[in-house]
């Protein structure tokens, strides 16, 4: 670790006596939820449906982990999946350079898989004719059916470095079967990233047209899940760093 990253944990550390900030962080996340901020922003043209915050956290993870596997279940209008597929071509990219070689796109063995229980056709068009298609792959169903589950298994059985996401229905116990399905697709080193876990933070009446709410939601399930499986462990560091972000005690790094 050289002197400016020890630097920046020595900062992120720091944010824990500084309660100021962390207020005017959870503020700005209850009053932008609701005027659908997140919804303002793209990764290379397509809808991502993310706060830069966490697009910023991910882009860190991906460069740090390096996986030749990222398994996202909810895929929306594609963002999220060309926004990983680019960071994975920039692993390919830097790969290429440093061993000397030329660069073969088409040749790339890293891939992005999505699930969606609903994938819209003209979002499937979009994502199929974008140019990071060809690292992108698509599987349509519940992500919690078995089916779909051995379908996902089967994927990911040759790939040696996962990393996993989650953001489909936020339900606790759709969260918690999800979990109990693919976090241990995740690498030893790598994230299972649980998104949207910030409902348990918000007012109760935020989502009054939606089956999930304080205390059924992502972050439940997460402490749920946590308690029976120490092969995982809150990353702290994220969220102190982050301050603004969907996801807290959400970034689930495998330590065994």
């Amino acid at each position: 670790m050289g002197d400016y990253d020890v630097e920046v944990a020595e900062r992120i550390e720091a944010v824990k006596e500084l309660r100021d900030l962390r207020k005017a962080g959870a503020d700005f996340m209850r009053e932008s939820t609701t005027p659908k901020y997140s919804y303002n922003f793209f990764s290379l043209g397509r809808p991502i449906i993310q706060y830069p915050q966490d697009m910023v956290a991910m882009q860190e993870l991906i460069w740090s982990v390096r996986p030749d596997l990222i398994i996202e279940m909810g895929i929306a209008h594609g963002g999220s999946l060309i926004m990983s597929a680019s960071a994975l071509a920039l692993l390919d990219y830097t790969d290429a350079v440093e061993a000397g070689l030329a660069l073969d796109p088409q040749a790339s063995k890293r891939k992005v898989l999505g699930v969606d229980i609903d994938i819209r056709q003209h979002n499937r068009e979009a994502i199929e004719a974008h140019p990071m298609a060809h690292m992108i792959e698509m599987i349509e169903g519940s992500s919690i059916e078995p089916d779909i589950i051995a379908q996902v298994q089967h994927f990911a059985k040759d790939y040696k470095t996962v990393l996993v996401c989650l953001d489909s229905n936020h339900t606790h116990d759709h969260v918690l079967a999800e979990l109990e399905a693919y976090a241990p697709l995740t690498s030893k080193g790598s994230y299972c990233v649980v998104f949207d876990t910030i409902i348990e933070d918000l007012p109760d009446d935020m989502y009054p047209n939606r089956p999930w709410g304080v205390g059924d939601n992502p972050k439940t399930a997460v402490w749920e899940y946590l308690k029976t499986h120490p092969e995982f462990e809150i990353d702290k560091s994220i969220d102190l760093k982050l301050l603004i972000s969907v996801a807290p005690d959400g970034y689930l790094k495998r330590v065994e």
